[in-house]
């Protein structure tokens, strides 16, 4: 059992705010599919949600009791094993969209590129720890870019533009804390831009199509620009305090693709209106602001690496996905973090903040 002073320790406002963001999920998709569920059951995928979110607060209750240090042990388990799951997908893998990502276990179809980011973030800290102070060469930085390449390829051959891309943002944001030279970050920037051309060509056909297809959604309005416009047309429409529950149009009558996974910020911002998303939007800014100062309180280096890890990989999410459905990212499929629909989203989300609370629970030295 935990220490009472640890328990004291806990980040109570990282757990209000993720609690709230997972039961406005749940309304928000109950919304969204009571009448397109998979069976006569209405509510088929808020109860299967609601189930996966209870097993991750178990999962997480489980990890509170270890001190998150110990994660550093099984690093590279942890990284030999994320290979493995993302070649599984590569020869039995399920289809669909378009895309090989899935796994069948019994009735249950997991992402195992969702759980490779958290573990990416795990095994790329243990790594980084070594580094911290050292990035000042290319020598010390290009063993680490192949460290996160390798799974990054593995994704993207799926193909999974999306999660590929948050990959590298977790990257570039653990390598900014690890001490990594401003003059080295700007070359690999610009070594990233300038390797885009060559890039493109290995891109699906729908993938270029959504990287362009966003700057004039028009020129293809029944086929790529299709989700972007009926996004904008749910979003604007909700005008300042959104249409209510049940009662959006483009959601309810399923002009808007995805509503209840991709697209479950344009569903907000049609049912709850500029209001509703604003507050939203505030809940999470909250989330990252206590990512961010957990980071900075962490006492080890270990520990700041994996706070800003995750820090990194929801706030891409977030600016993406938000971005995406109001028509000023390309749609590469990224969900909202705890709020769209996805066991295998969900479970990497709530665990990754059940490590948060770890680290900060931890910060201090508990004398006894």
């Amino acid at each position: 059992m935990l220490n009472q002073r640890l328990l004291r320790n806990l980040d109570f406002i990282l757990i209000g705010v993720t609690v709230l963001l997972v039961l406005i999920s749940l309304v928000i998709i109950g919304s969204a599919t009571h009448i397109n569920g998979p069976s006569e059951d209405r509510y088929w995928y808020v109860e299967r949600q609601g189930l996966f979110a209870l097993a991750s607060i178990i999962i997480i209750f489980f990890i509170l009791n270890f001190d998150y240090r110990s994660l550093e042990k099984f690093a590279g388990f942890l990284y030999i094993f994320n290979l493995i799951m993302l070649l599984a997908v590569m020869f039995v893998g399920q289809s669909a969209l378009g895309a090989q990502r899935w796994i069948q276990i019994g009735p249950i179809s997991l992402q195992p590129s969702e759980f490779s980011k958290l573990i990416m973030i795990i095994a790329l800290a243990q790594v980084l720890d070594k580094r911290t102070g050292r990035l000042n060469s290319f020598k010390e930085i290009i063993p680490v870019f192949i460290f996160v390449g390798i799974p990054f390829f593995l994704v993207l051959k799926q193909p999974d533009l999306g999660t590929s891309l948050v990959f590298l943002a977790i990257l570039f944001g653990m390598i900014f804390v690890a001490g990594i030279s401003t003059r080295h970050l700007l070359s690999i920037i610009g070594a990233g831009l300038a390797f885009l051309p060559v890039f493109w060509h290995f891109l699906k056909d729908y993938q270029k199509k959504r990287l362009t297809v966003f700057i004039d959604p028009n020129v293809d309005p029944l086929g790529s620009g299709y989700h972007i416009i009926q996004s904008k047309i749910a979003i604007g429409s909700g005008m300042l305090f959104g249409k209510g529950l049940f009662n959006g149009t483009q959601s309810q009558l399923n002009f808007l693709p995805e509503n209840h996974t991709d697209f479950i910020f344009a569903v907000i911002g049609e049912e709850l209106g500029f209001v509703g998303a604003t507050l939203i939007l505030l809940f999470y800014f909250i989330l990252l602001y206590r990512g961010i100062k957990i980071a900075g309180a962490a006492r080890d280096n270990f520990g700041m690496l994996v706070a800003t890890g995750i820090t990194s990989m929801l706030a891409f999410h977030l600016l993406v996905n938000v971005g995406m459905t109001a028509g000023i990212m390309p749609v590469t499929g990224i969900p909202l973090p705890l709020m769209s629909y996805g066991v295998s989203s969900l479970t990497t989300n709530l665990v990754s903040i059940g490590i948060l609370l770890n680290i900060h629970m931890r910060r201090q030295k508990i004398l006894f």
